[in-house]
């Protein structure tokens, strides 16, 4: 990916001097001139400019006036004043009103082509901060995709290794709540790419008013509300990735413009009058049925298949339960780096009741479960009696034969979690725990090796 050239706009009201300074720069810059700063302004309203060098006295209103108005309304653009007057004073001037630096007109052409790259890194350091700050407001922690034993994680991230590093769109299918965001996380990680930036949108969490200028962007005075430019996520994604999620709730009047932005590889901003390239890799996730949502009308025939080069479709929980021990893990460790905690696993027979149950929330509903759980506990180990109710049921509805009785099922499961947490305030000491019971000793290690509690103690113990 290349970065665009940059266009700079010399405002001068010696045509000497603008020539003279059009030859030192038209190599490496698109260059654009203005005699006053009234057509200055003009300009700024049509082209999309980057730096500008400005001289301090012109005819009409003044370079300060100028600047003022461009710090108010184009705060993008870094401003390198020019002027034929050697005082402290002006340059102290120049930098409060929001000037980059000061350089009278005597200069040495080299310094001027130096200050003038400097300018241009200050602000290409600035867009990165905003991109950063987009990233860190739109991601709230740094999750990992995590590959579980089933075969269709693996067949994903064998299609990743192949797709990643290619500029095509893809377009990740799936209920929500099964990672497509991950997904997209790892894709852009896996590209070669990874220190560009990352910004996600989810489409359906924007105001729908709004989601037009939040993607492109907008001109100061394009709306009520609109008191300066401002950058959209296109262009904050700008030589990285733009994750479009839950694209299929876009607004119909607004599909047009996102194909035009893909095919064209081009936007522009809310009440803007030229277009602005744009450089980045675009993936889109949705929950929704688009071929159901296409025949309906709802969503643009074309603007699906120019989404859908790369479709991966990301399988729900329970079609990939063999993924939910990894992931429970995966969750326990983050969870207690969280609340400080020290919970040395799940058990194993735990981890059968969470393999039982339907996960409608998929991998989301199972991440809040382990959150909650390693926030109330103060055990070693997560087990059965910590599980809300309706996992118990799932549970009892799903595992043994069909003729086994379901009530004597459950008094095990109950009789179980009981002996599990007399276990627990007896410090797993067995023989306490049976006097603590009342019942013989031989009773209990019979009862504890019947409900597959002998391991989950060695476990515990360490033995």
């Amino acid at each position: 990916m290349s970065d665009r050239r940059k266009t700079i706009l010399i405002v001068d009201d010696d045509e000497g001097m603008r020539e003279t300074l059009t030859a030192m720069l038209r190599r490496d810059y698109r260059v654009l001139r203005a005699a006053t700063g009234e057509f200055a302004l003009q300009i700024l309203e049509k082209e999309d400019v980057d730096l500008m060098l400005l001289d301090v006295r012109l005819p009409g209103i003044s370079g300060f006036e100028v600047l003022k108005i461009v710090r108010e309304n184009y705060p993008y653009i870094e401003t390198i004043v020019i002027s034929v007057i050697k005082e402290l004073d002006v340059a102290i001037e120049a930098m409060r009103y929001g000037a980059y630096h000061y350089i009278s007109k005597d200069f040495d052409l080299e310094s001027v082509r130096t200050l003038v790259a400097n300018a241009s890194d200050r602000q290409d350091l600035n867009r990165d901060v905003l991109r950063l700050s987009a990233e860190v407001a739109e991601q709230q922690n740094d999750r990992e995709f995590v590959a579980g034993a089933s075969r269709s994680t693996r067949e994903i991230l064998e299609l990743v290794q192949k797709v990643a590093k290619l500029s095509a769109t893809v377009l990740i299918l799936g209920e929500s709540g099964t990672g497509k965001e991950l997904l997209a996380r790892l894709i852009h990680r896996e590209s070669g790419q990874a220190n560009s930036p990352f910004v996600a949108v989810n489409l359906a969490a924007i105001p729908r008013e709004l989601v037009e200028s939040t993607l492109f962007g907008h001109e100061k005075g394009s709306f009520t509300g609109a008191v300066r430019q401002q950058l959209g996520k296109f262009e904050l994604a700008s030589n990285g990735t733009l994750f479009l999620d839950e694209v299929g709730d876009l607004r119909y009047d607004l599909q047009a413009k996102l194909l035009r932005a893909i095919q064209e590889s081009e936007i522009e901003r809310v009440g803007g009058t030229h277009p602005i390239k744009t450089n980045l890799r675009l993936i889109a996730a949705t929950n929704i049925d688009l071929d159901k949502a296409v025949k309906e009308g709802r969503f643009r025939e074309d603007l699906y298949y120019r989404l859908k080069v790369i479709p991966i479709r990301m399988p729900a929980l329970r079609d990939r339960i063999e993924d939910l021990p990894a992931l429970a893990q995966f969750f326990l460790r983050r969870y207690n780096i969280k609340f400080r905690k020290n919970i040395q696993g799940i058990a194993d027979s735990t981890l059968q009741i969470l393999g039982s149950y339907w996960w409608p929330g998929n991998i989301r509903e199972l991440e809040n479960l382990i959150e909650r759980l390693v926030a109330v506990s103060d055990k070693d180990w997560i087990s059965d009696e910590d599980l809300p109710y309706e996992l118990h049921v799932a549970q009892l509805d799903t595992s043994g034969p069909a003729t086994e009785n379901l009530l004597d099922r459950a008094v095990s499961t109950f009789e179980r979690n009981f002996i599990i947490r007399a276990l627990e305030k007896s410090a797993w000491n067995v023989t306490g725990t049976a006097r603590s019971l009342g019942i013989p000793l031989s009773t209990l290690k019979f009862k504890m090796d019947k409900l597959e509690i002998r391991e989950l103690a060695k476990k515990i113990r360490g033995n």
